[in-house]
């Protein structure tokens, strides 16, 4: 019986790859993945040859019928992502939606999500939480915010580089200035770290030092801190 793999792949460090991933990437007909080039490399490090396919987000909707098909002819098939678990800010969920729909198996294989160390690191209640990825940019933005404003839960956000003050700056302005906060940055490689305050003091923490790299964001939820 076929089955769709959702595979996770290191966030950074490649020793973090599990055993198991590798086992189930060697032996699918098909590698689904979100950026080939980026997925080749991966792949060539481990010796896996099997055939790759790009499935990203500006063509899973024209690409999921197919691949059920394919699914359906007896192919056993594994999805990845540039980095993390499938579906989590990421591809996957139409197609996982989709081969639940048509009776076929999925099974996800347990690894790295960039946003559960990041969570346990942040020294934040972690206890109730809520994930948030990412905010939306313009329309829908302002609103989200106010409502987070009196969630109790520790929320967790994915940001980019470029756009990090800019959300610093709306925290101080939607959950106050005394809000605490951690910002983790480059988790797993050679230069991570975790910035820990409050969100003005983070806010001017990378206001004098512009951050690079991948970026969580743990704020703690309203009735934490007040």
């Amino acid at each position: 019986m076929s089955k769709l793999y959702l595979v996770p792949t290191p966030i950074g460090n490649l020793k973090d790859m599990t055993f198991r991933a590798i086992e189930v990437l060697n032996q699918v007909d098909l590698i689904l993945a979100e950026d080939t080039r980026t997925s080749g490399k991966l792949l060539k490090h481990f010796e896996i040859v099997t055939p790759m396919q790009s499935h990203h987000m500006h063509n899973e909707h024209k690409t999921v019928h197919a691949i059920v098909q394919k699914l359906k002819s007896g192919l056993n098939i594994a999805l990845i992502s540039d980095a993390g678990t499938p579906a989590i800010s990421d591809p996957g969920f139409l197609l996982t939606r989709a081969c639940i729909e048509n009776d076929i198996e999925v099974e996800c294989l347990p690894g790295a999500t960039a946003f559960v160390p990041a969570l346990v690191n942040s020294g934040l209640p972690n206890d109730k939480f809520v994930f948030e990825g990412f905010l939306p940019v313009k329309k829908g933005r302002q609103t989200r915010l106010s409502l987070l404003a009196e969630e109790t839960r520790t929320m967790i956000f994915y940001e980019s580089p470029h756009k990090l003050l800019k959300t610093l700056t709306h925290f101080c302005e939607y959950f106050g200035e005394d809000r605490p906060i951690a910002v983790s940055r480059e988790l797993t490689k050679l230069y991570e770290e975790t910035i820990r305050g409050t969100s003005k003091e983070v806010l001017e923490y990378y206001t004098n030092k512009p951050p690079k790299g991948e970026i969580i964001i743990c704020v703690s939820g309203k009735t934490s801190y007040s």
